[in-house]
């Protein structure tokens, strides 16, 4: 699977060649200090004095490579994909090889920080679940009302919380069907290929 880079993606990553192939080495590894820390100003400001060059092109590089590691890390781009998604770049070959090892070197720790990142979603524990009828009452002598009343626990960072959900019958079976579909569409090829670039 190619990377596919934004026209100013290309454009951040344009000032690679000009700052050279020691100072690439150097933004690489502000980048990931900067994936792994949050946005430091200070960095690209020393960077940028130690390399002799703008601040700006400082960030857009860092920018550039942190687009190109946690992507191609997020999708685990193979060695030759990743060599063939830098190509349209217009590096040179050493660049490019410079930047490959970059990757190799970065890619476990990139996915574990993008792991640490991800939001904690609440999972799902146990429902308890109660069938309600009210068959008559002092105004009407013969009706039927039924509700569903569940009790949905979940588990959220070691801590436990419950959601009290109450509908009536023919609205949870719209929405059993509704989620029955949904289960139906993730066993489509297209769902199979989005589910597998997203690991």
């Amino acid at each position: 699977m190619l990377l596919v880079l934004s026209e100013e993606q290309k454009g951040h990553l344009g000032c690679l060649p000009r700052v050279g192939g020691a100072a690439v080495g150097e933004l690489g590894r502000l980048a990931v200090e900067l994936l792994r820390r949050g946005a430091a100003p200070r960095a690209c400001e020393t960077a940028a004095r130690k390399l002799n060059t703008g601040v700006d092109t400082i960030q857009h590089g860092v920018e550039g490579l942190m687009y190109l590691l946690t992507e191609s890390s997020k999708l685990m781009i193979s060695e030759i994909d990743f060599q063939d998604s830098i190509r349209v770049l217009g590096f040179s070959e050493e660049l490019n090889k410079l930047l490959l090892q970059l990757y190799l070197d970065n890619r476990k720790e990139i996915r574990s920080i993008l792991t640490e990142l991800a939001p904690k979603l609440p999972s799902y524990h146990s429902l308890e679940w109660r069938l309600d009828v009210q068959l008559a009452s002092r105004s009407l002598r013969q009706q039927i009302k039924p509700a569903v009343t569940m009790k949905l626990h979940l588990n959220q960072n070691e801590d436990q919380t419950a959601q009290v959900l109450q509908t009536d019958p023919s609205t949870l079976v719209h929405l059993i069907q509704q989620l029955e579909q949904a289960l139906g569409e993730m066993k489509t090829n297209h769902c199979r290929r989005i589910a597998r670039n997203m690991k």
